[in-house]
């Protein structure tokens, strides 16, 4: 994908494996724990490369940044390249 192409945020959830389905993805979207730059957003939000966003998830809270767009699930080391994460998200992990 390129620059121009748009992901929905609920796709891009999916395709970077912070949720197993893209429904667990909506869900947790509606219910508030996905911020994109700071604001509460609806699944079918678009999500570009830069934006930061914060995610809670049952495996802990991530901070991260936006490096690639996908909507294709694939292996955890192709997903590990969509974004990055900030190192006080991963300072407040490891605690």
């Amino acid at each position: 994908m390129n620059e121009s192409d748009k992901v929905r945020i609920d796709k891009w959830l999916w395709a970077a494996r912070f949720f197993k389905t893209r429904s667990m993805a909506t869900e947790a979207i509606d219910g508030g724990h996905v911020h994109l730059n700071g604001d509460r957003i609806k699944p079918a939000r678009t999500v570009k490369m830069g934006d930061m966003l914060r995610i809670h998830t049952q495996h802990g809270d991530f901070e991260v940044q936006v490096r690639m767009l996908s909507d294709k699930r694939g292996p955890a080391e192709q997903a590990r390249l969509l974004y990055e994460e900030t190192a006080e998200s991963i300072e407040k992990r490891t605690r």
